[in-house]
């Protein structure tokens, strides 16, 4: 059943839903379409961006100013004290889930030709859909941990204890404790975990927000979904390295000539100049992150014969 929601983005309100499984070549689309969507809407998707971007970094203010602390009085960090600033961060993320959705939401609006307005991505908070889609984080919080713990716990349970002494390493400027036994297992297992879960949560994010689906059906299609499409992951994940190694490239280059620029003029340029490229750069990702999520959604559960129908009922 269709329906309408919102900016008049049409959500799906069927429970039966299918997956799909599609060719490698599926990765190199998602991410062009990625990239591609955020000049088609500049205007909604950019402005969104801007409210994503600030409440992402709200668990910075209260975070950063102990790191500081510790780091400027060269003492760690009191456990208790990273264990509630740990969960402000997380309870912040759950807060901020529905806004994820809402930006999905937003970004099917644009798409799809639909009204759609930067501050549409608090739509989910207006209509009352922000328990499910925090109900949909937490659910998703607790299956990292678990999976992490397993991972953990699987190659000897070193690798907890080492980050702890990592971190106050860092906060007392001494050199970085050894690798623990294990290491390189469990970075391997990092690996095909980020893989999986970059599909599991852009499947399962789309369809509780555009779908609406149940947050463990929506769980359940997100780790179906991965599943039968691993390999056009492997090809995504593999273009978006390389996308990242020319980005890092091209902005290295900029710094550098904004660092000449610097030298002769004054460094105040640097300052001017380096804060609105970082700030468009972050909106940039932004924007082509929720891009991304949207076509792999959309290959693996949407369905493009309802447009026309959507834009139909729309009017």
């Amino acid at each position: 059943m269709l329906a309408l929601h919102g900016a008049g983005a049409p959500i799906f309100t069927d429970d039966t839903m299918t997956t799909r499984s599609k060719g490698p070549s599926a990765g190199l689309g998602w991410l062009t379409n990625g990239i591609t969507v955020g000049f088609r809407h500049p205007k909604p998707l950019l402005g969104g961006a801007a409210f994503m971007v600030v409440a992402c970094l709200l668990p910075s203010l209260f975070t950063l100013p102990m790191q500081f602390h510790a780091t400027r009085t060269m003492t760690p960090m009191n456990p208790a004290t990273f264990g509630w600033a740990m969960a402000f961060a997380m309870l912040v993320g759950l807060l901020i889930v529905p806004l994820y959705a809402g930006y999905l939401q937003l970004v099917d609006a644009a798409e799809r030709g639909l009204p759609a307005r930067a501050l549409d991505i608090f739509n989910p908070y207006r209509q009352g859909e922000a328990l499910r889609l925090i109900g949909y984080g937490l659910a998703i919080l607790v299956a990292y941990l678990v999976v992490i713990g397993i991972i953990v716990a699987a190659t000897g349970g070193g690798i907890a204890s080492w980050y702890m002494e990592l971190l106050t390493a860092q906060a007392t400027h001494q050199p970085p404790p050894a690798l623990p036994q294990g290491f390189g297992i469990a970075v391997a297992l990092f690996i095909v975990l980020g893989l999986f879960m970059m599909g599991f949560y852009a499947i399962s994010l789309g369809q509780v927000a555009l779908r609406r689906r149940s947050v463990f059906g929506a769980i359940g299609d997100g780790a179906v979904g991965a599943l039968k499409n691993l390999l056009p992951l492997i090809v995504f994940a593999g273009c978006l390295f390389l996308c990242w190694i020319v980005m890092a490239i091209a902005f290295a280059l900029l710094a550098l000539v904004l660092a000449l620029l610097g030298a002769l003029i004054g460094p105040w340029l640097v300052f001017v100049l380096m804060i609105p490229l970082y700030i468009a750069m972050m909106l940039t990702v932004f924007a082509v992150m929720f891009g991304m999520m949207y076509y792999l959604w959309r290959d693996v559960c949407g369905d493009d014969t309802v447009t026309g129908l959507a834009q139909t009922t729309a009017a």
